[in-house]
């Protein structure tokens, strides 16, 4: 790509270079609170329609980064409507986030996955990559995305979201080796989608481990962290700065800042459920550090929202000596849709003011 940033804050920001203010921006930035993604994806009919055709979300408030919006490709499962009729059966449900036709439960379940072809199952994520890249023309980085293979393995055993986890927790106790086969194959299958996604164009990635949270402590070291750290460890991502960033990000990850630090990762994203100067101290200044706002603040008035803004910038520093280098603004989990568009301003104008060096 030949396209000069203009706004690296975020890249800078990653390497724990220096920066003129914080860089932010939040997870479901371009997705479902603003109305122009609502109105494309009404016009596409279904949610698979519309990340496989749209290119909504390149528009919105003057964040330091442009998250994908191209999420609904499974990196195991490939393009959903060419799935072998033997194989889980993506689809979605309004309101709901993925679901699967025929979970995976047994040995022959896991004996049909493979790592599909990023160039043909899932092109149209990789187009979406180049497409976004080139019409961004360098105003702000890019940045690609994937499930964990923890939180893929939940949605693909558990048939969709869950309450409990029960049949993905019984494999566990059950047939841990038959989980581990396909966190394996999963595992194969991010690295190659997220590798797929940085020559296509994505100048940083980010792994959501969504439901990382669910485990016990002993679990989590056993069926989520030792795939994050074969993806932190085998993805290439280059050298110096053209190196591509990775951000590890998982909601309930408190437990775990010191080993998610240790991974080889270049940042570590937290929820709002752990002081982001506690953060800072436990790892060190040995990686960057992205979050933590809770997102029901933006349902509270611009003045709070300012307010809680800089009570999570001072925190970072008060925990990294005084320093604002090595954080990225962001929520501590998504949006929710009904959030008011101003209120999203008003927080990035806030991050902006406060953090002026």
């Amino acid at each position: 790509m030949s396209d000069t940033l203009t706004n690296d804050r975020l890249l800078r920001a990653l390497r724990r270079q220096p920066v003129d203010r914080t860089p932010v921006w939040l997870m479901r930035h371009t997705g479902r609170y603003l109305p122009e993604y609502r109105a494309t994806r009404a016009a596409a009919g279904s949610f698979l329609t519309h990340g496989q055709e749209s290119r909504a979300g390149l528009r919105g408030h003057p964040a330091a980064a442009a998250p994908l919006p191209a999420g609904c490709g499974d990196p195991v499962l490939g393009h959903p409507h060419r799935a072998r009729r033997d194989g889980p059966g993506l689809y979605f449900v309004e309101g709901e986030g993925p679901k699967f036709e025929r979970p995976i439960r047994d040995e022959s379940d896991v004996a049909k996955l493979a790592v599909p072809d990023m160039e043909s199952e899932l092109r149209y994520v990789m187009d979406a990559v180049r497409v976004i890249r080139r019409e961004l023309a360098g105003a702000v980085p890019l940045i690609g995305f994937s499930g964990s293979p923890w939180t893929l393995a939940c949605y693909m055993v558990e048939g969709g979201g869950s309450d409990n986890y029960g049949r993905i927790k019984a494999m566990a106790f059950n047939r841990p080796e038959l989980l581990h086969r396909l966190l394996g194959v999963v595992t194969d299958a991010v690295i190659a989608y997220l590798s797929a996604q940085r020559a296509a164009g994505a100048q940083a990635l980010q792994v959501f481990d969504t439901w990382g949270g669910v485990l016990s402590p002993s679990m989590y070291r056993e069926f989520s962290l030792p795939y994050l750290q074969r993806i932190a460890r085998e993805l290439d991502r280059g050298d110096g700065d053209a190196r591509t960033p990775l951000i590890l990000f998982g909601k309930g990850n408190a437990p775990h800042l010191e080993a998610l630090a240790a991974t080889g990762t270049d940042a570590v994203g937290v929820d709002w459920l752990v002081d982001l100067s506690e953060a800072a101290r436990r790892t060190g200044g040995t990686v960057a550090l992205q979050g933590n706002l809770d997102p029901a603040t933006l349902y509270g008035s611009p003045q709070a929202i300012a307010r809680e803004a800089a009570r999570v910038l001072d925190d970072y520093a008060a925990g990294n000596g005084g320093s604002r280098e090595g954080h990225v603004f962001n929520l501590g989990h998504g949006m929710s849709p009904d959030m008011d568009p101003e209120h999203v301003a008003a927080l990035v104008a806030a991050v902006h003011a406060h953090s002026a060096r």
